[in-house]
């Protein structure tokens, strides 16, 4: 069974080599070779056919270039280069009766390859999977019968069962993996698609419901200023109504394109400490509104580079967040810590606090922990802020005891060189 144990051999490495493919592929998210790619990897499985041939005579070199070339020509419709390839190859074996068998048999299967590669693609898997398997036994019987021919082994039920099992049956094995894989990832590609589009549908309907609302109000107090009889001081509390409503639907829309796009309009200096006083300024009728004790603790020293408006945006939202956690009253810490290299502002509430499941859906499209309250719009603006500003934010929380953020930026550079 000597023809049989080194076609079985070839098999085994031509299944490594796929394997590794395979791995590579997976690697590097690209499993759907272009036809150079594919022309590298199957040209390496010839030679290596080559390189392990066995030979019955020494004018005929017997292995399993047969599949690279059937798997090259139906599946990445390069039959008739491989079949070239291959010719050549053995040429430089020598200009021999074997040669000219090698011809015969390869020129026609390329072309025959090269014209089939349409109507393979057209077909479904399992009979893909089938008509590769029912070529290579075709040709393996044809090969046999050269066999016969020209150069007979001394132990022909070796050699037919070597050619008539083995190359059908590596077809048949890599038909089968490769399609296998075409299957799991057109699977992901699908639900990857599916993801984006509920995302997208999900983000239309939340933008649409938000400024929906201040649109419809603004329609209502529109209609009643149509009214002839309206007493002056009324049209103009109307008017500032309208105009409210109006700006609430600009913010919503502002939030998106905040975090569709998060450029910052404007790159400066932002002194941490001076900002965010301004910030718990602006927010301090919040806090004393929901019972919530502020207590701040800044660095003296620390600034960072940004847009000083998408700081105010970023840090209103996660502590107006921080407040609202805590409806019966609380206690709220921000401190800054200052180093050579990054600031640290960190953001600690005694509120409801969050599960590991919340965490790890902050900022997603319009997850909001609020229910349907809320539409999610704040923090995915805080996160694309912090992105777009060099930094990264890290939470951690406990339900029932709080949730602190910390957010991390790089020192301005001009610190840096004073340093």
């Amino acid at each position: 069974m000597e023809i049989t144990k080194h076609l079985f051999f070839n098999l085994s490495l031509l299944i490594v080599i796929l394997f590794v493919v395979l791995v590579w592929a997976e690697k590097s998210s690209k499993f759907r070779f272009s036809k150079g790619c594919s022309f590298v990897w199957l040209l390496f499985m010839i030679w290596i056919c080559f390189q392990f041939s066995y030979q019955t005579s020494p004018h005929y070199f017997f292995d399993l270039r047969l599949i690279p070339v059937i798997i090259g020509g139906l599946y990445a419709g390069i039959g008739l280069a491989l079949a070239g390839t291959v010719i050549l190859m053995r040429s430089f074996y020598g200009i021999e009766p074997g040669f000219y068998s090698n011809i015969l048999l390869y020129l026609p299967l390329g072309i025959i390859l090269w014209k089939l590669y349409p109507w393979f693609w057209k077909q479904v898997p399992r009979k893909r999977i089938r008509f590769s398997v029912i070529i290579t036994l075709i040709l393996s019987v044809l090969t046999v019968i050269v066999m016969e021919i020209s150069a007979p082994p001394q132990n022909r039920f070796d050699a037919w069962f070597a050619y008539l099992m083995i190359p059908p049956l590596g077809v048949f094995m890599i038909t089968y993996v490769f399609e296998f894989a075409k299957r799991n990832l057109d699977m992901r590609e699908n639900l990857v698609r599916t993801e984006k589009l509920e995302a997208v549908e999900q983000m239309g309907a939340a933008i649409s419901h938000e400024i929906r609302n201040p649109l419809t109000a603004a329609i209502g107090f529109v209609q009643l200023l149509q009214e002839q009889r309206l007493p002056p001081r009324k049209r103009v509390e109307y008017l500032n109504i309208v105009k409210a409503e109006l700006e609430s639907a600009e913010q919503v829309i502002q939030n998106y394109l905040t975090f569709s796009k998060p450029s910052l309009d404007k790159i400066e200096e932002i002194n941490v400490k001076k900002e965010l006083m301004q910030v718990l300024n602006i927010l301090k009728p919040t806090a004393n509104q929901n019972s919530v004790e502020i207590n701040a603790h800044f660095s003296l020293l620390g600034s960072i580079k940004g847009d000083r408006q998408k700081f105010h945006q970023c840090f209103l939202n996660v502590i107006k967040n921080s407040i609202e956690a805590m409806p019966r009253g609380g206690q709220l810490y921000i401190e800054t810590h200052y180093s050579s290299s990054q600031i640290i502002i960190e953001i600690k509430d005694t509120g409801v606090g969050m599960t590991s499941e919340q965490i790890q859906r902050l900022g997603e499209p319009y997850y909001s922990t609020k229910g349907s309250k809320g539409t999610g719009l704040g923090m995915m603006v805080v996160f694309s802020i912090v992105r777009a500003m060099d930094g990264n934010v890290r939470v951690k929380s406990e339900v029932d005891k709080g949730t602190v953020f910390s957010f991390t930026f790089p020192i301005f550079k001009s610190e840096i060189h004073k340093d």
